[in-house]
């Protein structure tokens, strides 16, 4: 085999290397060696003859010529290093087909010249005070393993080098590469590891080389001289110039607006209002640069892939194990067989047995598009029948249902899943009575609600006034009223869906558990009609009773999309996105919150792309299947206007706000919970503190120094950029935090780690657990409460088969199976799923004061396992305990792959 052209340059630096689009190290590698470091004694020089020079008293020209001349020496002497680089396997990478480009990459191979790399010094040449000609090599092939080829380069280092700072990496083959990490063998400090984990394009997509950073992280004002060139042209090239197409390859980080989800070209019905700007405030996404629409100009034309800047793909590098694979399997080929199956759009079920006929006997499928892939992505889901040669649709019977199957139905548990259910956070304390609207009442009718004082006095039965209930901080509301009441109309046009806006009232019993006691729906005046509004309460004729059940369904409706909408894409997806753009614009990669930060955003780009392309696009899985249709997305913009703040993202600011905690220093956390058996709060407060104690320490660790987070000139810029860009349409808000202290720091960074681990987690992976059998959790309601206007033959329906009303009031079949078969994908992990605290980065691992705290972390978080097991095991807590309740484990941070209800991932990977 040919051995690897290996030379010295001794140029200077070329234009080209100004020009360098530079990699951002992916920090998922578990190697971990310390970097090499050169002092400013030659290695082989003998410490005690240093010393006898040192001490001998005198000194003369001829010992300075001795010197001079030892020095010149030595600086010619060499060390004979080898870089061992190893390549993963990847579907679409190189080694990936039998082309033309393929077999001269193994030409390439066989000649030793595969992978370019240069050693870049981190110190200056001391006497020019400019950077050291860096050492380059070629990388030849050397063997494979199942998922990984190994190539090697050897260089002759001299002494005088210094520490290696950067590599330099330039793909001499046709196809990108996927490089985990470049590991150094022959130093006397011994080996050491650069992380990559990263793509590296082909010299024939683009010139220019890519540059992977040691592991040791530095703030702009430490950064070694040898380095800071490089640091500062990487951010510039990672910022782009805001023009074109982007390419697949690129690692381009910028923003745009929401103007891709619609299809206006394919159906003008499909055009949609741009998300961003003053008329529909909006967080900004990723930009993509595709051409404007044919029909709208507003628009973005659509296309088969999205762009995302190429380290956040990730469906390639983990061949079939990603989430994003079942995803796309899922609405991509098994959604589109689904609705060939179930012909009738509008078919519902005709009585409950139909429904529980999904888990038992399944739906049959027509031939699937690429059946084999979505059989051994999706087994849980589809069967294969060998007798039949035909594939089955059949749902896992979800943990609810399994426990009590008739959960759905009772009240105590509707009300408990507004603390331990899938979306527990957003019920309030009522503080004024009575309740009003802020809306105009010229517009939208009177204000005042129709829950009036006798109707709660009634419910709680002269218990206490309602004015005492309010004092003793025991009324409590889910209030979709005024959020949901402006769109009403609009939907009521949609064939096929109704709304209102609604109030719930709950009263908080001595248990700490909650009984619903109101529930009001409101309809806005409508074609010369009236303001329309009735309170249903729980009763015991038979009448109000399943008046009170259909109320019910509808609330359940509303809080279905405001979960999804709302608690789960808008504060975690969504408003994310710009926190990782401006993180990779604005930081470099060698930047210690760069590295914090950075597992906590792995893949939530792709898996919003994929959304933006299939879920919450028009006609999507959420406009199909959700209440307010074709408004969906608008909603949330709405939302995001009247609601988001970033301050109230934290867990303890969100829950001082909504009334569920007052501060007291000596209460657990420093809060004083409101009631006392509220799992989310309980486990995410602990979860809280512990991801506030890491960071704190990590953030100490870099930040020692008064003034240092004020004098940071690129995390002055990050957070400038998150504020005035990523979240412009909000940039003059009075809420935002200032960043001046360390203490600031942390408050900031903490929340958005909360957000994209503990949040997400929380209103994600319960998702098929309490919404898999829809009478729980309908997303959509298609009729109107019979007490609204009815015919008489609807009135005549309802009185002789209520069930019938209800189950009309239901999704259809295919809307109830679509949101099923997404929602178990959606509530799954992965097998390759990187659960927070589990991985110790090697940037981490370099500073052993971080490791130490990192392992502190990962204990307190071992110890949240054992804390949430404890309190699911205590029969005190009625919230999370009892005769046929699933146990509140949304927030314990460990879990094994599949639909578990448990489990805190790093990341918005799914």
């Amino acid at each position: 085999m040919l051995m690897p052209q290996t030379y010295l340059s001794n140029s200077s630096p070329s234009p080209s290397c100004v020009t360098h689009i530079f990699q951002k190290p992916c920090l998922h590698s578990t190697s971990y060696y310390p970097s090499f470091q050169v002092g400013s004694r030659p290695w082989f020089q003998n410490k005690r003859s240093e010393r006898r020079v040192r001490n001998n008293g005198y000194n003369n020209s001829s010992n300075k010529i001795k010197a001079v001349a030892a020095s010149e020496q030595a600086e010619k002497k060499t060390v004979k290093v080898k870089a061992t680089i190893t390549v993963q396997l990847t579907v679409g990478g190189v080694f990936s087909d039998l082309s033309l480009e393929r077999g001269a990459d193994d030409i390439t191979d066989l000649l030793g010249k595969s992978l370019l790399l240069e050693l870049v010094s981190a110190t200056l040449n001391p006497k020019t005070k400019t950077e050291k000609d860096t050492i380059k090599g070629y990388a030849h092939r050397t063997f494979q393993l199942v998922d990984k080829v190994k190539y090697e380069a050897e260089f002759e280092v001299p002494h005088s080098f210094g520490e290696i700072g950067a590599i330099f990496v330039e793909n001499e083959h046709h196809k990108e590469m996927y490089i985990t990490d470049v590991e150094f063998k022959g130093f006397p400090t011994g080996t050491f590891n650069i992380s990559c984990n990263s793509w590296v394009h082909s010299k024939f997509d683009n010139p220019a080389k890519r540059v992977f950073f040691s592991n040791k992280s530095y703030l702009p004002s430490q950064t070694p001289e040898g380095l800071k060139r490089i640091r500062g042209e990487k951010l510039i090239e990672l910022r782009g110039n805001g023009e074109g197409e982007r390419k697949k390859f690129e690692r381009i980080y910028d923003y745009d607006v929401y103007n891709d989800i619609g299809d206006p070209d394919s159906n003008i019905d499909l055009k949609r209002p741009v998300l961003g700007g003053e008329q529909n405030p909006y967080p900004r996404r990723c930009r993509t640069g595709r051409p404007r629409s044919k029909t709208d100009p507003l628009s973005e034309e659509r296309s088969d892939s999205v762009y995302v800047p190429r380290d956040e793909c990730f469906s390639e590098v983990k061949q079939l194990t990603f989430s994003t694979k079942a995803v796309y399997s899922v609405l991509h080929g098994l959604v589109p067989s689904l609705q060939t199956a179930i012909l009738d759009k509008d078919l519902g079920f005709p009585v409950f047995s139909a429904i529980d006929d999904l888990f038992n006997e399944g739906v049959e499928l027509p031939i699937l598009k690429g059946k084999g892939l979505i059989r051994n992505i999706i087994p849980r889901l589809v069967k294969f029948v060998k007798d039949t040669e035909n594939d089955i649709l059949r749902f896992e019977t979800p943990a609810t249902m399994d426990r009590d199957r008739f959960f759905w139905f009772r009240d105590e548990e509707f009300a408990r899943q507004t603390l331990a259910g899938l979306n527990p956070c957003c019920i309030e304390l009522i503080t004024e009575w009575p309740l009003k609207s802020k809306l105009d009442p010229a517009i939208y009718g009177p204000a005042e609600s129709a829950i009036t004082t006798e109707i709660v006095e009634q419910a709680i039965r002269g218990f206490m006034t309602v004015e005492e209930a309010i004092k003793q901080k025991k009324l409590f509301i889910l209030d979709y009223h005024d959020l949901l009441l402006p769109v009403v109309e609009k939907v009521r046009e949609l064939e096929g869906r109704t709304l209102y806006g609604s109030r719930t009232v709950f009263f908080l019993n001595s248990d700490s558990t909650l009984r619903p006691i109101a529930i009001e729906l409101t309809r806005p005046p409508i074609n010369g009609e009236p303001q329309w509004k009735e309170v249903f309460t729980p009763a015991w004729h038979s009448t109000s009773v399943w008046l009170w059940r259909l109320a019910k369904a509808h609330v359940l409706a509303h809080d279905s999309g405001y979960h999804q909408l709302v608690s789960h894409w808008l504060r975690t997806h969504c408003a994310t996105e710009p926190y990782i753009i401006a993180t990779n614009r604005q930081l470099s990669a060698m930047h210690p919150i760069y590295r914090l930060l950075h597992p906590h955003f792995r893949y939530t780009m792709e898996i919003n792309a994929l959304a933006r392309e299939a879920l919450i696009n028009a006609n999507g899985t959420i406009e199909s299947s959700f209440s307010p249709g074709k408004y969906s997305i608008l909603l949330s913009s709405i939302a995001y206007d009247k609601q988001w703040q970033f301050d109230l993202q934290a867990l303890p600011a969100d829950l001082i706000n909504r009334g569920l905690a007052v501060e007291d220093p000596n209460a657990p956390h420093g809060l004083k919970l409101t009631i006392e058996d509220y799992p989310y709060a309980n486990d995410g407060l602990v979860l809280w503190d512990t991801i506030k104690g890491w960071v704190t320490d990590y953030v100490n660790h870099y930040y020692s120094e008064p003034g240092q987070v004020q004098s940071d000139n690129e995390l002055q810029a990050w957070w400038e950029e998150i504020r005035t860009v990523g979240h412009g349409d909000k940039k003059d808000e009075p809420w935002w935090p200032v960043l001046k202290t360390e203490e600031d720091l942390v408050q900031i960074v903490t929340t958005i780690v909360w957000i994209t681990s503990g949040h997400h987690a929380a209103v994600n992976f319960g998702q098929y657990h309490y919404a898999g059998y829809f009478p729980n959790r309908p997303t959509i309601t298609r009729c109107n409460v019979p007490t609204e206007d009815p015919t008489d033959s609807e009135w005549e329906l309802f009185l002789e088969k209520p069930e019938v009303t209800l189950l009309n009031t239901f999704p259809s079949q295919i809307q109830a199976t679509t949101v099923m078969t997404v929602l178990d994908i959606l509530s799954t992990h992965s097998p390759d799923e990187e659960y927070l605290g589990e991985t110790l980065e090697p940037s981490w691992a370099e500073v052993p004061k971080i490791k130490s705290s990192f392992e502190k972390f990962k204990g307190k978080l071992i110890e949240l396992e054992g804390i949430v097991d404890e309190r699911n095991a205590d029969r005190t807590l009625k919230n999370r305990n009892g005769a046929g309740i699933v146990p509140y484990e949304l927030l314990k941070p460990i879990s094994e792959p599949g639909v578990t209800g448990k489990g805190v991932p790093y990341s918005i990977s799914i």
